[in-house]
């Protein structure tokens, strides 16, 4: 019987010299066996598909992945944002506040002024995709300074496997969850913290299968001979006088929309919604039905979740010469990441459209404690889970460690501001200005 996982059971595993935490945990769609799933697709719409050797057969299976390392990852740090905007973990975080330059609901009137066309309102450390070493955090600030030029983000120069307190104070996720600050000041020699925290989903005994695609229009059925033009100001049209033009630059090399850089004995011509102005472009009109490949049958997933508590020892927490605090910090990365995956999974995984896997049953953690031994089983629940954390929290409180209990507010830079804003446009797509 798994006995529940305490603080005191953790920190016997840290220092015991245990090797890691594991969870292996079968699923079946939501709708039950042999109902189908869509996996991630990859660079030219194909699926991750391998052999694989799997226990308890005497030959390999086709297997395909239904979420990886990174997006597994991803899940779990959202899952801890979760917890965090509902109070329930104290844990640091840095926040992008975008809030001011959000849009006012008027998209001309926003475009005109230089404001964001959607809301972004807050990005976090726990959202971005490289941790404390992101673009985003880099390309904020801190009371008017440059995040990396600040004293907090000056820290990220000095951080080392040997000397991890100051990332442990403002992003611990980060050693949980792996860094590398390859576009920090030293380049690709940047510190780099490897995952101690490493789960994936794989499709085991998968037969690939078919979807159709189709859409029946109520009132344009005949689109032939039609074609739809980009309208002056946005929108589209069918009549060619009311078409944004686009001009044969002066030099004969390429196009532009300004009429002031246009060739005036050169080329001119109406720009056609999409590459010829059909209908279907402007989302109007029948789509034939068609079959593709697409989607999964499974005889089961498996996922696979393991915390390295030999990666989280060998990390080093060096204040004043303290002997205590590197098991108090080793035991906060630890309960960080159990409750992490705990959060996020206990309860199924929702992985994509299509995708919503269910649990043959409840999160149990093994303890590879000893080698030739049984692997001790552990029980968690989410709201354990949560105890477990923020006693870690406590009980390191009780040390020098440092840790920032509030958000920390950064605000982004003018550039990066007007690139999400260009970025904004360019999905819109509403005219010939949109780009």
């Amino acid at each position: 019987m798994a006995k529940l996982l305490d603080l005191e059971h953790l920190q016997d595993a840290i220092t015991g010299g245990a090797a890691a935490f594991r969870c292996r945990r079968r699923f079946q769609p939501a709708g039950g066996e042999g109902d189908k799933v869509f996996p991630p697709t990859f660079a030219g719409a194909v699926y991750a598909v391998e052999q694989r050797h799997v226990p308890g057969r005497a030959e390999s299976a086709i297997c395909v992945l239904l979420d990886s390392v990174q997006s597994q990852a991803n899940r779990m740090e959202l899952a801890l944002q979760e917890a965090f905007d509902g109070g329930k973990i104290k844990i640091p975080v840095l926040e992008v506040d975008f809030t001011e330059f959000g849009p006012t609901g008027d998209i001309e009137d926003d475009k005109k002024n230089g404001r964001l066309l959607d809301a972004i309102g807050k990005v976090s450390s726990l959202q971005v995709p490289h941790r404390l070493a992101d673009a985003i955090l880099r390309d904020s600030q801190i009371g008017g300074i440059d995040f990396r030029k600040s004293e907090k983000g000056k820290a990220l120069n000095t951080v080392s496997v040997a000397n991890a307190t100051s990332l442990f104070a403002l992003c611990p996720t980060a050693l949980v969850f792996g860094m590398w600050d390859s576009t920090g000041p030293k380049g690709g020699l940047g510190p780099k913290f490897e995952r101690a925290m490493v789960s994936e989903v794989v499709g085991i005994g998968a037969a690939i299968g078919v979807r159709t695609q189709s859409r029946i229009d109520p009132l344009i059925a005949a689109t032939k001979g039609m074609t739809l033009y980009q309208k002056k100001g946005g929108g589209w049209t069918i009549d060619e006088a009311d078409a944004a033009v686009q001009y044969q630059k002066k030099d004969g090399k390429g196009w532009t929309l300004n009429e002031a850089e246009a060739d005036p004995n050169g080329k001119r011509s109406s720009i056609k919604i999409g590459k010829e102005g059909k209908a279907s472009e402007a989302n109007l009109g029948n789509v034939t039905p068609t079959i593709t490949p697409g989607g999964v049958t499974i005889e089961y997933a498996e996922q696979t979740t393991t915390l390295s508590l030999i990666c989280l020892r060998r990390l080093r927490f060096p204040i004043d010469g303290k002997t205590n605090v590197d098991l108090a910090a080793r035991t906060v990365l630890a309960a960080l990441g159990l409750c992490a995956a705990t959060l996020a999974f206990e309860s199924g995984m929702g992985l994509r459209s299509r995708c919503l896997l269910w649990p043959d049953g409840p999160m149990e953690w093994e303890l590879l404690a000893r080698p030739g031994d049984a692997p001790e089983k552990f029980s968690l629940t989410s709201d354990e889970a949560i105890v477990l954390l923020n006693a870690a929290v406590e009980a390191a409180g009780k040390t020098e460690l440092p840790w920032e209990s509030a958000p920390i507010i950064l605000k982004p830079s003018a550039q990066l501001l007007k690139l999400v804003r260009l970025s904004q446009l360019e999905a819109v797509k509403e005219g010939p200005d949109a780009g």
